[in-house]
């Protein structure tokens, strides 16, 4: 019995010395390798198995209780009254499961490493392949879930479809609009207000994710889901559960085996349910398709319903339906979510300033006049707009976390005009993950101090506040974001093809509200609202706003 004892003890030492050994080999040869890069290693957040599986744990339950952006703040932070300053504070952080392949990551918030995945080295960063294995079920291999060649072919597809000429024209924006105001003055989707002027009371939230679902199926389908006119469609049900579970996995990389995709499986087959009629009605026609063109209904997708839609000139470049479903359903989730988000951000800010909103009422008034739709022109004459909606995009830019792979070993560039010490190069290897915070980034009080002083004719921080809070007077009165500090849209080569596209209709959507309602009145929780960062960062709680008619 002891033999036997002494035997399984001496098999279990061997087999902890072999995993020992192991271990100790690739963390050597990774050591080397980091040498030969030219850089260091970010400062250690977590350095091993141990301590990285519980910053993780942490990190999904910080997705779990929406506060993903309190946890990676909470990275980069500092003891009050200790000794390091914000100025000294690391703004890159490491977390290191295993010495192996694809368990590093590198946690950054420094616009000199935005700037080196998206532009200097770009192509020594992408998606990658695990990334590319978790998003296929939803994307597939579209623009947001690939690299190289294949990267390049879907951009090709989609790039067409988004020129000025397209941008332009704003007839999809307008038929949609006008049945909002249209319903909004029949009340159908308002409450009657409580307040002593009364008004209608609206969640803003969930009135701008119907409304931006409609424009993008009618743009990319050539008819709209009638979102607006059936708040439960169970399209728009499944696709925020999709983008809910998703980011989940996304958050738990290393354990997403771990999650339950039952719920995740059965939303992506409804939205596929939705879609695969229309690309069976648009691969059924002739390459140059029809001429006509008509407005949401609840019968099936006919010819005439697809005509001039993305979905139809896409299908003159391709005719395989499953390149055709990935772009659809990449741009669906670019189209609607970031551009819906946004303007309920917007709102939650407006509601809380008549100041501004009677400023930019005035200049809508003044532009435009109190009734009729805008040109493209008259949009963009509108600078008061594009500074609240420039700074709404920087509190909340629409994809507040992102991640990309390093594909071959390289390094992060320090920032410009900086040197030794903590800001030498930061070392990636092959395989390595570097997620970047645009969200953290713009929310820096040294940035503000550095470069927002200097570009404002030294009108820093005390001139313009707290950089977390939201002041569209910055933008008007000469203050303006140096290079790489300010990236809501990405930037490099894979800048968001869609910006015009939103931009464009975020202002036509702004102005004919402007237009219709005199004042606005928050309503909602204020002083408990949160960001909800899932796929797109979203406020947490329904953003209730009370509507005034004007008085002419």
């Amino acid at each position: 019995m002891l033999d036997l004892l002494l035997g399984k003890t001496a098999f279990l030492a061997c087999i902890l010395a072999l995993l020992a050994i192991g271990y100790g080999t690739a963390h050597f040869t990774r050591e080397a390798r980091i040498r030969r890069t030219g850089g260091v290693r970010a400062t250690k957040l977590a350095g091993n198995p141990i301590t990285g599986f519980c910053k993780f744990l942490k990190a999904g339950r910080a997705q779990s209780n929406n506060q993903l952006l309190e946890f990676h703040q909470g990275l980069f932070s500092y003891p009050p009254g200790s000794a390091t300053s914000p100025s000294s504070t690391p703004n890159v952080r490491e977390i290191s499961l295993l010495p192996g392949r694809g368990y590093r990551f590198v946690l950054t918030r420094e616009p000199a490493h935005i700037k080196t995945i998206l532009t200097s080295k770009f192509s020594d960063f992408g998606k990658g392949p695990d990334f590319h294995r978790l998003w296929r079920p939803f994307l597939g291999d579209s623009i947001f879930t690939t690299d190289g060649e294949m990267w390049k072919e879907s951009r090709a597809l989609i790039r067409g479809m988004f020129v000025k000429e397209r941008v332009e024209d704003l007839v999809v924006f307008n038929r949609w609009t006008e049945l909002l105001l249209r319903k909004m003055e029949r009340g159908d989707v308002l409450t009657p207000g409580t307040g002593v002027d009364g008004g209608w009371e609206v969640d803003v939230g969930d009135l701008f994710y119907r409304l931006t679902l409609d424009v993008t199926t009618d743009y990319l389908l050539g008819r709209g889901v009638g979102c607006l006119e059936n708040p439960e469609h169970k399209f728009a049900k499944a696709f925020n559960e999709v983008q809910r579970i998703q980011m989940l996995l996304t958050v738990l990389a290393p354990f997403e085996k771990l999650i339950s995709r039952k719920e995740y499986n059965a939303s992506i087959k409804t939205i596929e349910s939705f879609v695969e009629p229309f690309i069976q009605t648009v691969l059924s026609l002739p390459p140059q398709g029809s001429s006509s063109s008509s407005p949401y209904s609840s019968t099936p997708p006919t010819a005439s319903a697809i005509a001039d839609s993305f979905l139809l000139r896409l299908s003159r470049l391709t005719r395989d339906p499953r390149v055709i479903r990935d772009q659809l359903m990449s741009i669906l989730l670019a189209g609607r979510d970031t551009t819906a988000a946004t303007l309920t951000w917007l709102y939650f800010h407006l509601s809380q300033r008549p100041d501004v909103y009677s400023r930019l009422r005035k200049c809508v008034l003044d532009s435009v006049g109190p009734e009729g739709s805008p040109t493209y022109a008259n949009l963009k004459d509108l600078k008061p707009l594009d500074a609240a909606i420039s700074e709404t995009l920087r509190m909340y830019p629409a994809v507040p976390f992102n991640v990309r792979t390093a594909l071959t070993d390289t390094t992060l560039s320090p920032p410009e005009g900086k040197g030794g010490g903590k800001e030498k190069e930061i070392a990636v290897l092959e395989g390595d993950c570097v997620v970047y915070s645009t969200i953290a980034m713009q929310r820096r009080w040294d940035i503000y101090d550095e470069y927002g002083a200097a570009a404002a004719g030294g009108k820093g921080v005390a001139e313009f506040g707290d950089p977390g809070v939201w002041e569209p007077a910055r933008w008007e009165n000469g203050w303006a974001p140096k290079p790489w500090t300010y990236v809501p849209f990405n930037g490099g080569p894979r800048i968001c093809v869609g910006l015009g596209f939103a931009k464009t209709e975020m202002m036509f959507v702004l102005v004919r509200l402007l237009q219709r309602y005199e004042r606005i009145e928050c309503r909602g929780d204020w002083q408990n609202q949160y960001h909800k960062s899932e796929v797109v960062g979203t406020p947490g709680l329904p953003v209730r706003v009370a509507f005034f008619d004007a008085k002419n």
